[in-house]
């Protein structure tokens, strides 16, 4: 059984252009990278794995479950597909703290947390990722790596059975891009939790040597 199975349609339109996304793949690894330039459809594939975005036909499928299938009527909302997702520019709240922050995660609608929320998975995380000495802090007070940090405990508190990063090294200046990589490879290989990532930096592709699919012009290339 693939991990992940994913076989997607969607037409977008603007204006007088138009955009065919045209993307199917499987995996069973746990590490799978999405490669290819801006503008080829990645995000769009990530967003419509994570519920962001309706295809117009075709499936996704985690583990054997469903998320989306057309065919059979269903799309299961996002906050009910156990997927993560991590967003490239991190999508901070800037008026939580870093706790407030990782909390978010486990709020339906746009409760905010408590600053003094008790909840242990939030602990847990803010532990698990090194953020305590900045836990009552604000994003824009911490460092890009500590923003990557909570963003990622942030996805994770509640769960996931499955994590997606959009160009998560992106943002980063150079000198700190290595150091997150291998942070990032750490933390998957003790979760041992299904990844995909996207990235169009061949280094990304490299260092974090998973079942690579490339992605051009809206489908998927040959190996």
């Amino acid at each position: 059984m693939s991990v992940v199975d994913v076989a997607i349609r969607k037409l977008l339109r603007a204006d007088d252009r138009h955009f065919e996304l045209d993307v199917a793949f499987a995996s069973t690894q746990r590490r799978i990278v999405l490669f290819g330039p801006s503008g080829a459809g990645k995000s769009l594939t990530l967003r419509a794995m994570a519920g962001l975005l309706t295809p117009d036909a075709g499936h996704v499928r985690v583990d054997g479950r469903a998320l989306f299938d057309h065919a059979a009527g269903i799309d299961l909302p996002a906050r009910e597909r156990g997927v993560a997702y991590l967003f490239q520019d991190y999508a901070l709240f800037p008026h939580l703290t870093v706790a407030q922050n990782v909390a978010f995660g486990l709020h339906r609608g746009w409760l905010n947390a408590s600053r003094h929320t008790k909840d242990e998975r939030v602990r847990h995380w803010i532990d698990a990722l090194e953020l305590g000495g900045v836990a009552a802090s604000y994003p824009a007070r911490i460092s890009g790596g500590q923003r990557q940090r909570v963003a990622l405990a942030r996805a994770l508190v509640s769960s996931p059975r499955l994590l997606l990063l959009d160009e998560p090294f992106a943002a980063l200046d150079p000198a700190l891009r290595g150091r997150m990589r291998a942070e990032l490879l750490a933390l998957q290989s003790r979760l041992d939790l299904p990844m995909l990532v996207i990235t169009h930096d061949p280094a990304d592709v490299e260092a974090l040597d998973g079942h690579t699919i490339e992605i051009r012009d809206g489908r998927v290339g040959h190996d």
